[in-house]
């Protein structure tokens, strides 16, 4: 199986503000995500979420066959094992000598494969097919050319311009992948990684699954002994996520189990190392998840808005089972050095969500107050929200009545 790289748009041709584009959706339920699916016609799966209303949203609902009993099934495909030690898991055609589950291939371009043509300043995705051409306005490059071709090799059109073909990687494909909901870029997503220590074999709670963009970074770090339990309450959105899980791994990761459902409907759930949410309204999940969260767990909520960054984190210094929450935004800027000609670059990445983290306390200790006395009218008559402990209530401003003007032109 190839590395199923993400299919590209009519124009073949994109930018870094094209990464912010809008990607295709799914406007149907049941129906497969369109050029999402597994490049062999052999290993495609039909796997599609059930539009029943009726089905269970607890932690055990989960769609498409998938169980959660150590092994991941789908509609007319053999099982797959979650044990990291399965030779199932190792299979030639689905990994081909690249790491396990790490959606990586190595060796020669092979046919059915997605390849990335670099040239011009633009890159453009391509899948390899038997006696085909890519065409464009500067000549044609023959498919058969590079299949069987090692990856880094540069590639001349018939009209003479170079392009660089290799395979796309998971920033690539996070970008430009179908989406019914933006997705946490990858600047986001491997601050995320690094903050709360996600590593091999962690077992994870996600709930705002998306359209699949953290999902994948958290499945490639967590590997397939790890356990990443994704919550998502919309169905189409969870079919998705899930066709673009599979395409990108080629065919369903062992770690994951995505559930159609409401987090706060699932307090019974397994516990979990880590907890990441990407929700409207993460505060009302806070405490469910310190439930699901062992002691020294780390939680991370990804917000757009200050409103939402405010009430998250109050709602986490309420609650006293937290440390001091943290906050920040990342970006980032290119830069252009040519000789003495060094400048920043025009392209550059801004604000695209705040990255809350806190750390959950053992059961029975609260967080000691803090010594710095909040801004003045912080938790002012104004604010309605959430009053961490220690934060007495504002007294209401007395309202003095104005006194009433004497006019210069009254009579005496």
């Amino acid at each position: 199986m190839s590395h199923n790289p993400p299919p590209d748009d009519p124009a073949a041709a994109r930018t870094p503000e094209d990464d912010y584009a809008p990607s295709p959706t799914v406007a149907d339920l049941g129906q497969p995500v369109p050029d999402v699916a597994p490049a062999s016609d052999a290993s495609r799966s039909s796997h599609s979420v059930p539009a029943d209303p009726s089905a269970p949203t607890d932690w055990l609902s989960v769609p498409a066959g998938r169980s959660v009993a150590g092994e991941v099934s789908l509609p007319g495909d053999r099982p797959v094992s979650a044990d990291p030690s399965s030779a199932d898991l190792a299979t030639p055609e689905a990994q081909r000598g690249g790491p396990l589950f790490g959606g990586v291939v190595r060796g020669p371009f092979q046919a059915g494969e997605w390849v990335s043509l670099h040239g011009g300043g633009k890159r453009r995705s391509v899948k390899l097919v038997p006696g085909a051409t890519w065409h464009t306005t500067r000549g044609g490059i023959s498919h058969d050319d590079i299949i069987g071709a090692p990856e880094g090799r540069v590639f001349t059109t018939t009209a003479g311009f170079p392009h660089i073909a290799l395979r796309p990687l998971l920033d690539e494909y996070t970008v430009s992948m179908p989406r019914g909901a933006t997705v946490v870029y990858p600047k986001d997503s491997g601050h995320i990684l690094m903050q709360t220590d996600i590593f091999p074999g962690a077992r994870v709670l996600e709930a705002g699954a998306g359209s699949g963009g953290l999902s994948l970074a958290l499945l490639r770090q967590i590997g397939p002994g790890g356990r990443l339990y994704s919550y998502e309450r919309r169905a189409d959105f969870a079919a998705i996520a899930s066709a673009n899980v599979e395409h990108f791994f080629g065919g369903p990761h062992p770690a994951w189990r995505l559930i159609v459902g409401d987090l706060l409907q699932a307090d019974d759930g397994p516990q979990v190392d880590r907890a990441v949410l990407d929700l409207l309204a993460p505060w009302e999940c806070v405490a469910t998840v310190h439930r699901r969260l062992i002691p020294g767990g780390w939680l991370c909520c990804y917000v757009a808005t200050t409103t939402q960054l405010g009430r998250t984190m109050d709602t986490i210094r309420a609650h006293d089972g937290w440390m001091e929450p943290t906050a920040v935004e990342v970006n980032v800027r290119q830069w252009r050095a040519e000789g003495l000609a060094v400048r920043p670059g025009h392209a550059g990445r801004g604000h695209t969500g705040f990255i809350i983290t806190a750390r959950r306390l053992a059961d029975g200790q609260a967080a000691p107050l803090k010594r710095r006395r909040p801004a003045p009218g912080a938790y002012g008559p104004d604010y309605t929200g959430p009053r961490p402990r220690g934060v007495e209530p504002a007294a209401p401003v007395e309202a003095t009545a104005d006194p009433v003007p004497q006019s210069d032109d009254a009579d005496d």
